[in-house]
């Protein structure tokens, strides 16, 4: 692989111009493509292992063009100054709502007791995923529709069509991300040539992931926020590969090796470890598929699509650039061979002095480590999920509206009501009775209403209304006592199928930790010819992830800081949280795991000396490390502002997992725990060695590669290292 990086960095230095019409010409044949032949993103929640999904096909089956068969949706009529809202307006909004499209039925209104507020329930006979309503057309047509529905009256919308409607992008956060991110990266690299390299060559990647998810979307269903995801994710990653690049670029540069060579000796050495971080990356994203839900795949293969394209293009665009910009990419001083306007005084860098500084005493900096970090993970103790609610929606939104409207006026389980199919045909009349008899007893369900027949006679079926939302901490408890109660019924609805899943997606989370874990073990075994590394990797990830996790659940859940993320009220973490975002931060920390080991291992080859060679690893990517950690951690940020609860609270917690990784993790846990450890950081058994392939992160700096079968000292056999070819 090496000898390959070095002659694809050196082929693309060479010819820059070459390269970059290349990747024009990719760019531009994805876009067509994608606008041919691509589709639109949409949620698919039929999750096979949810007991609610038997009361969906039941429905499906025996009330066609039904909303169970279809969508529905609430109209919410209320008038503000507290007066009866009018037959007349209700009428006339009635037959606009049923002139929609694919609009089957207009329930009769369901007044408030005091008849301020009118509720009307909208049946369409397609699925909110069909063309003509996804991606907020219908939503767009039900607006139209109730516009001029009386000037004094106050009409939200909610309801199954609305609340799934995908919320739109801001881009604000993220555009002052990115400006501070650019801003870091100058203070670094010392010109804004350098600096603004990685941001085009990622920005570049993710044009192209663009075209590729648009197309992804075309044969499989993709939910409406794995773009977004995708984005935020292959955006961070993107600059960090080509930050790293940019950084042995330069390093190559300031020794004074020529351009081109410079170019195709940073590819060598950075881009191997761009390449395993990228590999890392796709396999903790591998694990997505396991959690038994389509819409995790479709965030594994999105942001896969991602990673991959900003990944090639920072194997590409970077060491074309370096060539095309030449040495502009240093500073004007540096080019000119002029000595610094402010000589410092000779003395090693702040990153060398820090690990020196931890080594000399590793234990007490690796307790108040894990300290910090236990404190931070405690409240991951209480995490409490539920995929969506329309309670945690901007309180300006019209479903937002519509869900205290109702709430108010009909009772906060009215958002939520728990729909019950009995099998009419096996039980009979007097069995829908005790069926009905039963759920009117049963503990915090304020009123059934029903029962409702299917046209075939097969079925009947219950609205039964909680006393309390759909996302309160007693809902599952409450579904559970019903289904036990209840023999020989379904208990379905919206509020069940995501009880459901918040519930099956707890526990398969210990599935996909089990499997990137184990496999994201076995690739940092064979790449660093050791066991302890790739468990001590493991552990220190795993903590940090859980710290972020501790974070979410004390901002979100426990309602710490959540004047500072811009929400109202405290809420349970989004269900589709703990899995995604573990995926996602296992293969990043990782990133930065090989990143530093690239280093301490290539100084452990060349001299033996176990301590010295973390320090001397620590100082070599201490401020590369930083200065990808930061940039990542604003690029979070940004997203941490969106609208939509899964990306702001993946935002803030991939960012908080990132900050933790390079500062705790990479510049106190790493080199306290590698110190105490010795020698025995890099022991293999014989026989493993002999069953792993051989896999090598990163060569020497200077491009040479130390031979098959090279050697380090060591008192065991054991403790052999090999140097792969």
């Amino acid at each position: 692989m090496t000898r390959f990086l070095h002659r694809l960095g050196r082929g693309t230095a060479a010819h820059p111009w070459r390269t970059l019409a290349a990747w024009l010409l990719v760019a531009v044949a994805a876009t067509l493509t994608a606008g041919a032949l691509g589709g639109t993103p949409q949620d698919d929640f039929d999750v096979e292992g949810a007991p609610a999904l038997a009361g969906i096909e039941s429905l499906r089956e025996h009330f066609p063009g039904s909303g169970a068969a279809g969508s529905s949706a609430q109209v919410v009529v209320h008038d503000p100054d507290g007066d009866p809202v009018g037959d007349t307006d209700i009428a006339e909004l009635t037959a606009r709502l049923g002139e929609v499209d694919h609009v089957t039925s207009v329930a009769p209104p369901r007044f408030s007791a005091d008849r301020d507020t009118a509720l009307l329930a909208v049946v369409f006979d397609v699925p909110v995923t069909h063309p003509d309503l996804a991606g907020g057309a219908g939503v767009e047509a039900l607006e139209t529709a109730v516009t001029g529905a009386g000037e004094a009256l106050q009409v939200e919308l909610g309801g199954q069509l609305p609340n799934t409607s995908p919320e739109a992008v801001q881009g604000t956060g993220e555009v002052v991300g990115v400006v501070v991110a650019l801003v870091v990266m100058v203070l670094v690299l010392g010109t804004v040539v350098a600096a603004g390299l990685p941001l085009l060559v990622a920005l570049a990647g993710l044009g192209v992931s663009a075209a590729g998810v648009t197309l992804l979307a075309a044969v499989t269903d993709v939910s409406t926020t794995a773009p977004t995801v995708a984005v935020m994710v292959g955006l961070g990653v993107g600059i960090d590969y080509a930050l790293l690049l940019v950084s042995r670029h330069l390093e190559h540069l300031r020794a004074g090796v020529p351009v081109v060579e410079a170019a195709a000796r940073a590819t060598a050495t950075a881009g191997r470890s761009v390449v395993f971080a990228a590999a890392i990356v796709l396999v903790s994203l591998m694990g997505l598929p396991l959690a038994g839900v389509p819409i995790y795949s479709s965030y594994g293969f999105a942001t896969g699509i991602s990673v991959v394209a900003v990944a090639a293009a920072a194997l590409t665009l970077v060491p074309a650039s370096c060539g095309l910009l030449g040495r502009r990419l240093l500073p004007r001083r540096e080019r000119r061979g002029l000595p610094p306007r402010r000589p410092r005084p000779a003395r090693a860098p702040v990153s060398a002095r820090w690990a020196a500084a931890v080594a000399r005493h590793p234990v007490p900096w690796a307790l108040a480590a894990f300290a910090l970090i236990g404190g931070l993970a405690a409240p991951a103790l209480d995490l409490r999920t539920f995929p969506r609610d329309v309670s945690n929606n901007a309180a300006d939104s019209t479903t937002r509206q519509a869900y205290d409207l109702i709430a108010a006026e009909f009772g906060a389980g009215a958002n939520g009501p728990l729909t019950v199919v009995v099998d009419r045909a096996a039980v009979g009349d007097a069995g829908v009775a005790a069926a009905a008899d039963q759920l009117r007893a049963v503990d915090d369900v304020v009123a059934v209403a029903g029962p409702v027949v299917s046209p075939d006679g097969q079925v009947a079926v219950f609205e039964a209304q909680p006393a309390f939302g759909p996302a309160d901490e007693r809902t599952p408890a409450l579904l559970e006592q019903v289904r036990a109660d209840l023999d020989g019924v379904e208990v379905t609805g919206s509020t069940a199928m995501f009880t459901d899943i918040s519930v099956l997606l707890s526990d398969r989370l210990w599935l996909v930790v089990g499997f990137v874990v184990a496999l994201s073990m076995v690739l940092l075994a064979a790449m660093f010819r050791s066991v302890v590394v790739p468990v001590k990797a493991a552990l220190l990830n795993l903590l940090s992830i859980g710290a972020a996790y501790g974070v979410v659940t004390a901002v979100f859940q426990w309602g710490w800081g959540t004047d500072l993320v811009g929400l109202d009220h405290p809420m349970p973490v989004s269900s589709w949280l703990p899995i995604l975002m573990f995926a996602i931060l296992f293969g990043l920390s990782m990133d930065y795991e090989v990143f530093l080991l690239s280093r301490i291992r290539e100084h452990w080859l060349r001299s033996g000396d176990a301590r010295a060679s973390v320090v001397q690893g620590v100082a070599g990517t201490g401020r590369v490390i930083s200065t990808a950690a930061a940039v990542m951690v604003v690029v979070f940020l940004g997203f941490a502002t969106e609208t939509d609860l899964v990306v702001r609270q993946l935002g803030l917690g991939m960012a908080v997992a990132v900050l933790l990784d390079a500062t705790v993790v990479r510049m106190v846990l790493v080199p306290a725990t590698m110190t105490l450890l010795g020698r025995r950081s890099w022991w293999l058994p014989g026989w493993l060695d002999r069953l792993l392939p051989s896999i090598d992160a990163e060569a020497p700096a200077d491009g040479r590669a130390d031979g098959p079968g090279a050697t380090v000292p060591g008192p065991r056999q054991e403790e052999r290292t090999e140097v792969p070819a």
